[in-house]
C-alpha cells in the first residue's frame, strides 16, 4: 500500500506555499515594459448610449490609449458568446442577445462596460477613466424577477416581455391526471436569492502580444484555459489558435464564477496587441460585486402530489429564472438542464412537469455558482418534503423513508430522466438521525424556550450530478531529477489537486508521494482539458489518471522484461516494484524509468520509457448524496440566529483524502448557511447595487459558525473505475434547505409556516411578530 495512496488523509501539500506568502496568483504576475488598464463603467442601469468623448482622457499623463466600442468593433469580434442554445417549449429558440465586450449603442447594467482606459500606471488609467465624458438616456429599469415579465420597461427592446426563454420539460397531461386524483396536494412558494460570489481572489489578466512572433500569451485567473484560448482566437481576435496560449497560476477561489469568459480579458489582449506592450487588468472588490457573474436569484411555485398512502405521485415546479441583463456563458442551462438532473431528489416521483421562464433584467449577468441548479432545486423538494409533513401530519423522517428510491432499485432511472446508479438513502439518513441526537432533540427545544429562544431542526437529504465535460487527459512524465510529472486538464482553485492527484498516482504506480509534481493551467504544455467546475475533477481526471498509469504499467513490464531477459507474460507488477514472477529478481518504477530513458535498445513500439498519456470519456456522471441536519436558535426579542449544531453524513462513493473532502463540506456549508441566513443582493427601483461591499453584504464568518460533525458512508460508484463520487459542492447543495426547514421548525409553534431567504434578524423580527398578532 502507498504511503499516501487512495483513502488516506494526507495533509495538502500546496498549503506550504500559501500559508507562507509564495503562491503565485494573477496579480503577482508583472512583464516587462508592461502597462496598465481600467474599464470605464456604466453609471446606470439602462440608457441609450448616445456618444462616448475620450479626448481629455487621451490627453491625460500617461495614457496610452482609450477604446471604446466602435473603436474595438472594428478589428475584432465584440461579442461574447452564450454557449447554451436552448430551445423554447413551443420549439423555437431562446433570444439571442449578443453581449458585447463594449457598449456602442445601449447600457444594460450598472457596471457595464463603455471603455478600456490605459496608461503607464494603474493610477494614471483609473485618473483618466475619470474624464471620458459619457452621454446617455436613461430609461425605466427592470430589476425585480418575479415581476420582470410584466414590466412595461424592456432590457432589449426586440425581447418581448423580457423573456429570454420559456422552456418546459414533463408530460403535462400525466402531472395534471396525477394532481387530479390525489389524495392530498402541497403547495408552496419559494425565493432562492441572488448571491455574490465573493472568491477571496479578485479576477485579473496580464496580456502580452508579441509582435515578433503573432503569439499571444493571457496570465488569468480561471477554471480552465481552452475555452478562453478558443474564444480569444475564433470569437474575439480572429487569430491562430496555435498562437494564442492562455496560462493560469495559483487561483484563490472560483465557485463557478472565474470559468466565464469576461469583457477585461478580450480587452487587455487586444490592448496589447494594438500597443505592442503588456497590458494588466485587476479588479478591485467592488468592481468585482459589481460585475462578476452572480447565483441563483429564482423565484419558483412548487407542488407535490400524494396518494393516500402517502406516496408522492406527482410534482409540479414553475420556476422564474433571472439571466441579469445578458445571457452569460451557461446561464441558460443552470436553472433548467442542470436544475432538472436532480429536481426530484431521492424520492420515487411517478410524475414531473418542470416549467422555467428565464427573464432579462438590468441586473448583472447570473451563472453557474457552487452547485449550479443543483442547491436550487434540492431546495425546492426538500422544503417541500418537509411542508408535506406538517400538512399530513407525519413524521418528517418517515415521510422521506417511504418515499425513496430504495438500494435494491438501482439503477434507477428518476422521472426527470436521469439514471442513478447506486446510492443507500435510508442507511445515510439512520446514521445521520443517530449522530445528531435527533429523538432528543425536544429536550433541547424546551432548554432553549427556558431561556427565551425557539430552537429548531431541520432536515435536508440531498443528492447531486457532478457535470462538465466528460472528456479529460492525462500525460505522466518520469523527470531526469527523480520527479514524476503530471499534466492535468482540470485547474485547481483551492481543492486541494495537488494532494489528491499525487496520492492517485501514488497509489496506482507505487511512486514516492513527495516525487509528484502537478502540472495544470497551461494551453501550451497541456494539450486539451476539461478544466474544474461541476465537481467533476477528481472523478474525471482521477479515471484519466489511472488510465495512464495502466499505460505506464503496461510500458514498464516491456522494458523490466528486457532487463531480466523473461517474457513480458512473466512480469508482475505491485507497490511501486516490476518483478519476474516466482523469482526475487525485481527493480523499483523509478530505478526502471529512469534506466528506460537511457536504453540503447528500447522494445519496438514502447519506445520513449515509461512516459505515457492518457485520455478518457466518462459514459456517465456521478450522483452526490447525503444527508444534512441543522439545529438553530432564535433569539425571541432580536430574530439573531445561531446555528448550534450541524450534522453531516454524505455518500462520496470511495473518498481519496478524508481531510480534503472535510475541507470542501466545511466550505460548502458555510457558504450555504451564508445564503440562507446574511447574503442579501440588493438592487434599488433604477438598477442601482446596494449590497456593493462588505458594508452591505454580509458574509459568513468562522465565529457564525458551528463546529461541523462530519461523517462519509462509502457506497462505491458504478460509473467510474474508481468508484468516486464528487464532493466539491455537496456542502452548499445541502445546507440552505437544512437551515430553512430548521428555522420554520423553531417557529411553527407560533404559527410561521415559511421563511425566505436570507433570514436576517430583521426578516424573523418581522416574522415572529406578525405572527404573535395573529
Amino acid at each position: 500500500m502507498a504511503k499516501f495512496g487512495i483513502g488516506q488523509g494526507a495533509t495538502r501539500v500546496e498549503d506550504q506555499r500559501f500559508i507562507t506568502g509564495k503562491g503565485t496568483y494573477t496579480d503577482d504576475i508583472n512583464a516587462a515594459n508592461q502597462v496598465f488598464g481600467t474599464v470605464v463603467r456604466s453609471p446606470v442601469a439602462n440608457a441609450v448610449l448616445k456618444s462616448v468623448n475620450v479626448d481629455a482622457a487621451k490627453a491625460a499623463p500617461g495614457v496610452l490609449a482609450v477604446i471604446t466600442g466602435k473603436d474595438f468593433a472594428s478589428k475584432a469580434g465584440n461579442v461574447i458568446p452564450c454557449m447554451v442554445p436552448i430551445k423554447n417549449r413551443d420549439g423555437s429558440d431562446r433570444a439571442d442577445i449578443l453581449r458585447p465586450i463594449l457598449a456602442i449603442d445601449k447600457l444594460c447594467h450598472v457596471g457595464d462596460h463603455i471603455a478600456f482606459v490605459v496608461a503607464e500606471t494603474a493610477a494614471q488609467a483609473q485618473d483618466a477613466a475619470e474624464l471620458v465624458d459619457v452621454d446617455f438616456e436613461e430609461l425605466p429599469a427592470v430589476h425585480d424577477t418575479a415581476t420582470a415579465t410584466g414590466s412595461s420597461a424592456l432590457v432589449h427592446e426586440n425581447v418581448a416581455k423580457n423573456l429570454a426563454y420559456d422552456w418546459q420539460f414533463g408530460d403535462e397531461t400525466a402531472v395534471e391526471t396525477a394532481f387530479s386524483g390525489a389524495a392530498k396536494t402541497v403547495k408552496i412558494e419559494l425565493v432562492n436569492n441572488r448571491v455574490i460570489a465573493n472568491a477571496m481572489e479578485p479576477r485579473a489578466c496580464v496580456a502580452d502580444f508579441d509582435k515578433a512572433s503573432g503569439r499571444l500569451t493571457l496570465h488569468v485567473c480561471g477554471q480552465g484555459v481552452w475555452m478562453f484560448k478558443t474564444f480569444l482566437a475564433e470569437h474575439i481576435l480572429n487569430m491562430p489558435a496555435e498562437n494564442v496560449r492562455v496560462v493560469t497560476p495559483d487561483v484563490g477561489g472560483g465557485f463557478g464564477m472565474k470559468a466565464f469568459f469576461y469583457p477585461e480579458y478580450a480587452l487587455s489582449c487586444f490592448a496589447s496587441r494594438e500597443l505592442g506592450r503588456p497590458v494588466k487588468w485587476t479588479g478591485d472588490r467592488s468592481e468585482s460585486m459589481l460585475v462578476d457573474a452572480m447565483g441563483r436569484d429564482h423565484v419558483t411555485t412548487a407542488e407535490l402530489a400524494f396518494d393516500s398512502g402517502h406516496h408522492i405521485v406527482g410534482m409540479r415546479v414553475h420556476t422564474i429564472a433571472n439571466m441579469g441583463a445578458y445571457l452569460s456563458t451557461f446561464a441558460p442551462f443552470i436553472p433548467t438542464g442542470a436544475a432538472l438532473k436532480v429536481l426530484p431528489g431521492v424520492y420515487d416521483v411517478k410524475h414531473l412537469l418542470y416549467h422555467v421562464e428565464g427573464v432579462f433584467t438590468n441586473t448583472t449577468p447570473v451563472d453557474a455558482y457552487r452547485g449550479a441548479g443543483r442547491p436550487e432545486s434540492i431546495y425546492c423538494m426538500e422544503r417541500l418534503i418537509e411542508a408535506a409533513a406538517r400538512d399530513l401530519g407525519v413524521d418528517r423522517a418517515e415521510l422521506r423513508r417511504k418515499n425513496f428510491i430504495q438500494s435494491a432499485q438501482m439503477p434507477f432511472t428518476t422521472t426527470a430522466g436521469e439514471t442513478y446508479d447506486s446510492g443507500e438513502f435510508d442507511r445515510v439518513m439512520a446514521v445521520a438521525l443517530e449522530n445528531s441526537e435527533w429523538n432528543s432533540f425536544e429536550s433541547r427545544r424546551k432548554e432553549a424556550a427556558q431561556k427565551g429562544r425557539f430552537r429548531g431542526i431541520g432536515m435536508c437529504y440531498y443528492i447531486e450530478s457532478t457535470m462538465g465535460n466528460p472528456n479529460e487527459a492525462t500525460a505522466v512524465r518520469f523527470e531526469e531529477d527523480g520527479t514524476v510529472s503530471v499534466a492535468v486538464g482540470t485547474q485547481n482553485n483551492g481543492q486541494g489537486h495537488e494532494t489528491a492527484y499525487a496520492q492517485i498516482i501514488s497509489e496506482f504506480l507505487g511512486v514516492p508521494f513527495e516525487s509528484v509534481r502537478l502540472i495544470e493551467g497551461d494551453s501550451d504544455l497541456i494539450a486539451s482539458g476539461g478544466g474544474t467546475g461541476g465537481s467533476r475533477s477528481v472523478t474525471a481526471q482521477g479515471t484519466a489518471i489511472r488510465a495512464a498509469s495502466e499505460k505506464v504499467i503496461e510500458r514498464g513490464k516491456h522494458y523490466a522484461a528486457q532487463e531480466f531477459e523473461a517474457a513480458v507474460a512473466d512480469i508482475e507488477f505491485a507497490d511501486g516494484v516490476f518483478q519476474v514472477r516466482g523469482t526475487d529478481r525485481s527493480v523499483d518504477i523509478m530505478t526502471l524509468a529512469k534506466k528506460a530513458k537511457s536504453a540503447a535498445t528500447q522494445p519496438e513500439g514502447y519506445e520513449g520509457g515509461l512516459d505515457a498519456d492518457a485520455s478518457i470519456t466518462l459514459e456517465a456522471w456521478t450522483f452526490p448524496n447525503g444527508c444534512h441536519i441543522a439545529e438553530v436558535e432564535i433569539d425571541a426579542d432580536t430574530g439573531t440566529t445561531d446555528v448550534v449544531r450541524y450534522t453531516v453524513v454524505d455518500d462520496f462513493g470511495k473518498v481519496i483524502n478524508p481531510t480534503l473532502v472535510a475541507g470542501q463540506i466545511h466550505g460548502g456549508v458555510a457558504q450555504g448557511i451564508g445564503q440562507a441566513l446574511m447574503e442579501r443582493t440588493v438592487f434599488d427601483d433604477n438598477g442601482q447595487l446596494l449590497s456593493g461591499s462588505f458594508m452591505d453584504y454580509c458574509m459568513p464568518r468562522a465565529d457564525t459558525m458551528p463546529n461541523f460533525m462530519t461523517s462519509t458512508e462509502e457506497i462505491l460508484c458504478r460509473n467510474n473505475p474508481l468508484g468516486m463520487k464528487g464532493c466539491g459542492e455537496a456542502g452548499s447543495v445541502g445546507a440552505c434547505a437544512a437551515v430553512i426547514n430548521a428555522l420554520i421548525d423553531a417557529l411553527s409553534p407560533i404559527g410561521v409556516r415559511n421563511v425566505d431567504m436570507p433570514a436576517t434578524p430583521e426578516s424573523l423580527w418581522t416574522l415572529m411578530n406578525q405572527a404573535k398578532a395573529a
